[in-house]
C-alpha cells in the first residue's frame, strides 16, 4: 500500500517503444559517427587510395560511387596527373549508369579542358554513345537523334584515323537511316491522308539527304505515287526511270511499273534496253 498516491505502473508494451525509441537514437548517433568518419576518411585518403577505391565500385557496377570517388580525386588533387584520367573515369562512370546528362556534362568539360589529350577522341566517341543509345523509335521526337549524328560526325572528321573512327562510321549510317524512316513514316502519313505535296516535299528529303540509306528506293515509288495521284504522269515517268536504273530488281520499281500506263512501259523498257547496249559497248573490249 503506498503512503500517497502511487506511481502509475509501467506496461511492457511501453518498456518496449522506450527501449525502440532508445535504440534507434544510439543507432542515428552510430551512423553519424560512422558517416562523419568516412567523409574523414576520403578527405585524408591520398590520391592513389581514392582511385582505388573508385575502380573498385566500378568493378562491382556501382557507377554512382564510383563517380563520386573519381570527381574526388579530381578535387583534391587538381594539378596532379591522376585528375585528367579521374575526369574521363568519372564521365565513363556515368555513362555506364546511363546518367547520359552527367556523362554529357563531364564530357564537354573535359573536351574544353584537354583538347590535345591522347584520349579526347575516346571522349568525343563517349559522348556520341550518350546521345546513341538515347535514340528512340522513329514515331518519337529525332532530336537526340540529330545529336548523336553531329557527335558521330564531330569525331569522324576530327580523328579519321581513331580505333573508334570505323565503329562511329557504322553508327552514323545506322543513325541516318533512322533519320530517314522517320522522314519516310511522315510522308507516308501525310500521302495516306491526301496531302500529297507535303507527302513529296517528304520523299524527295530522303532521296537528296539520305542518299545511302536502305529508304531511297520506296522514297523513289512513293513519289511516283504521289505524281500519279496529282496527275502528273511525265514526272512520275521520270522518277520511275531513275528507280528502274538504280534499282532494277526491287520490289518497289516492281510497284511503280505496275503503276505507269502501256506506252510509258515500253517508253521505260525501251531507255532501259538503250542504256544496257550503251554500258555493254563501252565495256567491250575492243
Amino acid at each position: 500500500m503506498c503512503a500517497g498516491k502511487c506511481p502509475k505502473k509501467t506496461t511492457i508494451r511501453e518498456i518496449l517503444l522506450i527501449g525502440i525509441a532508445l535504440m534507434a537514437t544510439l543507432g542515428i548517433s552510430a551512423c553519424s559517427s560512422t558517416g562523419e568518419k568516412h567523409e574523414q576518411d576520403i578527405e585524408t585518403a591520398s590520391v592513389e587510395v581514392l582511385y582505388e577505391r573508385a575502380n573498385k565500385a566500378l568493378e562491382n557496377e556501382n557507377y554512382e560511387k564510383a563517380t563520386k570517388f573519381f570527381e574526388e580525386v579530381e578535387r583534391q588533387h587538381p594539378y596532379s596527373e591522376w585528375s585528367t584520367r579521374a575526369q574521363l573515369m568519372a564521365a565513363y562512370s556515368s555513362y555506364l549508369g546511363k546518367s547520359y546528362d552527367e556523362a554529357l556534362i563531364a564530357l564537354d568539360r573535359y573536351i574544353q579542358l584537354h583538347p590535345g589529350a591522347k584520349d579526347v577522341d575516346y571522349a568525343y566517341y563517349l559522348k556520341a554513345l550518350s546521345y546513341y543509345e538515347q535514340i528512340s523509335d522513329v514515331r518519337r521526337d529525332q532530336e537526340m537523334t540529330m545529336k548523336a549524328v553531329q557527335a558521330l560526325n564531330a569525331l569522324i572528321s576530327r580523328f579519321p584515323n581513331s580505333e573508334y573512327a570505323r565503329d562511329a562510321t557504322l553508327k552514323r549510317d545506322l543513325t541516318m537511316d533512322h533519320l530517314a524512316g522517320k522522314e519516310m513514316e511522315i510522308g507516308r502519313y501525310y500521302l495516306n491522308r491526301g496531302y500529297t505535296n507535303s507527302a513529296i516535299n517528304r520523299f524527295r528529303s530522303v532521296i537528296v539527304n539520305f542518299q545511302t540509306t536502305s529508304h531511297v528506293s520506296e522514297a523513289l515509288h512513293r513519289l511516283v505515287e504521289a505524281y500519279m495521284t496529282l496527275g502528273l504522269k511525265n514526272e512520275a515517268y521520270q522518277v520511275a526511270a531513275v528507280l528502274g536504273h538504280n534499282y532494277p530488281g526491287s520490289k518497289w520499281y516492281e510497284r511503280s511499273y505496275n503503276l505507269l500506263d502501256d506506252a510509258q512501259r515500253r517508253k521505260i523498257m525501251d531507255e532501259r534496253g538503250f542504256i544496257e547496249r550503251t554500258i555493254n559497248t563501252l565495256l567491250k573490249p575492243e
